[in-house]
């Protein structure tokens, strides 16, 4: 059994010898190193814009779930004005989820930007094509992102104009009663 295996082994590591050649020098490695970069660096853009992106997330349910706790416990009109503000917040939470899934696909594509690199470098596979399409698509990803992103922002200024408008009945209210 075991030598077996061991020919299976060593069967499939000659192959793998023949698909991809071993490096023999550092000088072989460093231009795909260098070309490997920008990708890497998009990824840890990306890894910064997605912590932001899943806070506000975070922020909208946490808000969503505090609205709602005291629903039965308000009045009509306030019902109504957490009505409308839970609606806007549910569709913040969609967007702002879109945009972590196109952040998301745009990271997929530069790791698969980055293996296409060194294969291409190290099993002389000749893949422009791929890789331009790729990169277009990943950069369309990231566009579409930070829209719905900017949409988000959007939204969450006109919930808080719903606020304010709460705000500004109440500051009435009060005024007239000190008058």
């Amino acid at each position: 059994m075991s030598r077996l295996l061991a020919t299976r082994l060593q069967a499939a590591f000659n192959v793998v010898n023949q698909v991809l050649p071993m490096v023999y020098s550092f000088t072989e490695i460093v231009p795909v190193l260098q070309t490997a970069i920008g990708p890497m660096i998009l990824i840890s853009g990306l890894g910064l814009l997605l912590l932001t992106m899943t806070n506000r997330l975070g922020r909208i349910i946490d808000r969503s779930r505090a609205l709602l706790d005291d629903l039965e416990s308000n009045p009509e009109h306030y019902v109504l004005r957490i009505n409308r503000e839970v609606s806007i917040l549910w569709k913040r939470a969609r967007y702002i989820r879109t945009a972590i899934l196109l952040a998301c696909l745009t990271c997929f594509g530069a790791s698969i930007l980055i293996i296409l690199l060194f294969l291409g470098a190290f099993a002389n596979l000749d893949l422009p094509m791929v890789i331009v399409v790729i990169f277009i698509a990943s950069m369309c990803c990231l566009s579409a992102s930070l829209i719905f992103f900017f949409v988000d922002i959007n939204l969450s200024l006109e919930a808080f104009r719903i606020e304010m408008e709460s705000h500004d009945r109440k500051r009435l209210i009060m005024e007239t009663r000190e008058s």
